[in-house]
């Protein structure tokens, strides 16, 4: 590239920098043109997307999360190409390769891909959401805080089918697991003609409404804030049941299927 003040070619050069990207404070080393005459400095379309990408690894790192170069690393040990690594992880392959190509994956999925590219992943923890099992109890602790922030009782005798209970419990979970990377209760989820449910949720309630909440590990600050942000979204319980319907993790649902928590990234309501 030529300086554009007449001084001839530039030189391509690596300079340290420390930048704050997303509140936090990343050193990395773009690559720019640099004139040894002026110091102008300039990159071309290659260069300014080789930065951006290494801008990107660096807070990955600098925030604990694997780096596109990691990523594509993991896969070729196990000899995978992205189509692979995406059915591994339940996602589509062009995630895979917006990941790998710089963009920044959530901690949820993050922890997702750690855990397909050590072997560790298993069927079980895309049906509980990383919790290994549901907790009737701590459903019951959800729902009572869930009443807190409506300021009205959503767990009741006469909701026999936990018709929009557990509607409110699948957008807690999913959100938790998506933003958090763990959902709240480890239930299991399914589509149903009425909208997302839980699994088998017919033989819960009755074991719900006993289970005793104390015996729950306690919310989390994150946990609640989660559920005051649903709250605030579906004060009532048409809203919810009107929002959920649009989902397309539910749409594209055959009654009885499952969904699957690697599938809460796509959900557009909440």
């Amino acid at each position: 590239m030529d300086c554009p003040n007449n001084h001839g070619k530039m030189e391509l050069k690596r300079v340290p920098r420390e930048v704050t990207f997303r509140g936090r404070p990343v050193k990395y080393r773009p690559e720019h043109f640099i004139c040894p005459s002026c110091g102008f400095v300039a990159d071309d379309w290659k260069l300014a997307a080789n930065n951006q990408k290494a801008l990107s690894d660096a807070y990955r790192r600098t925030v604990g999360l694997l780096s596109g170069e990691e990523i594509v690393a993991g896969r070729k040990q196990l000899g995978w190409n992205q189509g692979q690594l995406a059915k591994a992880a339940n996602v589509g392959i062009a995630s895979v390769k917006r990941w790998e190509g710089g963009l920044i994956q959530t901690k949820s999925m993050d922890a997702i891909l750690r855990r397909v590219l050590t072997g560790k992943m298993t069927l079980r923890d895309t049906y509980t959401g990383n919790r290994g099992g549901v907790s009737l109890p701590r459903i019951k602790l959800v729902l009572g805080e869930f009443s807190k922030a409506l300021g009205r009782k959503i767990l009741r005798s006469s909701d026999k089918g936990v018709l929009y209970a557990g509607k409110y419990l699948f957008y807690a979970d999913m959100i938790a697991f998506r933003e958090l990377g763990q959902s709240m209760t480890g239930a299991s989820y399914a589509a149903m003609p009425h909208g997302p449910q839980l699994d088998n949720y017919r033989e819960l309630v009755e074991s719900i409404q006993a289970a005793d909440e104390r015996k729950a590990e306690p919310l989390t600050d994150q946990e609640k804030r989660i559920i005051r942000q649903i709250a605030k979204a579906f004060p009532g319980d048409q809203s919810i049941y009107r929002e959920v319907h649009k989902e397309g993790v539910f749409r594209g649902k055959k009654p009885g299927e499952h969904i699957l928590y690697t599938e809460a990234v796509r959900l557009r309501q909440v």
